[in-house]
């Protein structure tokens, strides 16, 4: 399959889940020319901000290869990924995202994507309001405990 092939995959299962109580996003996670994972966005179908097309497609191919890291993958997606799915992906450890429609086409058909890009983008002090660091005398003590523990599993 091609590349246009994949994402045409990820336009099918967005245009189908508009008819399902979802959002108009869709993505399949493909590695090694299969899929692993697919996902539509279903923010208000499970009341779940996150459950976002990408995001739930990098669960469900996690779940399926019993992987947490999808190194050798690629992520096809319906619409440019906001900054939460694009974080996802990289903590998934994707290899490379490829999308159809853009953050401008999401904005024009209502969504906050490019609103959030562009926040992301500025200046800490601008998050004042979002965003507060408090210095704690027990800051470090997760990342302790985390250090001390030899049957952690390091990603």
């Amino acid at each position: 399959m091609t590349i246009d092939d994949w994402l045409g995959q990820a336009i099918d299962l967005a245009v189908k889940n508009v008819s399902d109580q979802g959002g108009p996003f869709g993505a399949v996670v493909v590695r090694d020319g299969e899929v692993i994972g697919e996902g539509t966005n279903r923010v208000t179908a499970t009341l779940d901000p996150t459950a976002h097309a990408e995001v739930v497609a990098i669960r469900d191919a996690c779940r399926r290869t019993g992987e947490f890291a999808l190194t050798g993958a690629v992520l096809y997606a319906s619409c440019e990924p906001c900054p939460l799915c694009l974080a996802a992906s990289l903590w998934a450890r994707v290899d490379h995202v490829v999308f159809a429609a853009t953050r401008e086409d999401a904005a024009a058909a209502g969504f906050d994507d490019a609103r959030f890009h562009r926040a992301l983008t500025a200046k800490p002090e601008a998050w004042a309001d979002t965003l507060e660091h408090r210095d704690h005398p027990r800051s470090g003590d997760p990342f302790a405990a985390w250090h001390a523990d030899a049957s952690r599993v390091p990603y």
